[in-house]
């Protein structure tokens, strides 16, 4: 044990970052630490500065074998976002290659094609082994960052302030404008955005040609 996270030698760590925001994609990474000497730091993504994050997922790229699966904002309408993330998740465990190896998952529902009896599905598993905790980050960075490019390209949204998630500022900006290609249309507050968008304001007939509008209608 390293500080106080386990770290288990020649685990699969599984995390992902981007179920609740209204934008974006969802991210799944999957991580094996060496066998000696991981970064003592390492710990639940949400527990760690911005700048600590970035440290640290700078040193996973370095010293640690993972790989990354992105999942599209259509995707994730297509699929919805909880069979989105477990799919990302099953890709990028099944990217590393390592068939025999045993996989730790954050949370507690199996992705698809895992064998359950080399998995182990850990409620807050990011805060208790490191490699995880390591998954999360990677996740998370990665995801912010390209939200941080989306904000170049929809800068009138503030992506690169609160990541796609449904703070005031964000609603506020998505009743004004509307949608933008990244949201996802299934969540609730995007869906209706976009039909008061696209409802059209149609005079009623009657008012149309200067007609009184008979009682009741």
């Amino acid at each position: 044990m390293t500080g106080r996270l386990i770290h288990l030698r020649g685990i699969i760590g599984a995390d992902e970052a981007g179920r609740g925001p209204l934008a974006g994609p969802v991210l799944a990474a999957a991580v094996v630490l060496p066998d000696d000497s991981p970064h003592s730091g390492l710990n639940d993504s949400k527990k760690l500065k911005p700048d600590k994050r970035e440290a640290l997922a700078q040193w996973i790229q370095q010293n640690c074998e993972y790989a990354i699966i992105e999942k599209s904002a259509a995707e994730i309408d297509n699929l919805n976002i909880l069979r989105a993330s477990l799919l990302a998740m099953t890709e990028a465990i099944e990217k590393l290659g390592r068939h025999d190896a045993e996989v730790y998952i954050d949370g507690n529902q199996m992705p698809p094609r895992l064998n359950r009896d080399r998995t182990k599905l850990v409620i807050k598993g990011d805060g208790l082994y490191m490699a995880i905790a390591a998954a999360s980050i990677l996740a998370k960075t990665t995801r912010d960052n390209i939200m941080r490019s989306m904000a170049q390209i929809y800068p009138e949204y503030g992506f690169d302030l609160h990541f796609g998630y449904p703070t005031p500022h964000h609603l506020a900006a998505l009743e004004r404008y509307g949608p933008c290609p990244i949201h996802r249309r299934s969540y609730g507050p995007v869906q209706a955005s976009l039909e008061k968008t696209i409802q059209p304001q149609i005079p009623h007939q009657f008012e149309l040609f200067g007609l009184e509008k008979p009682p009741g209608l």
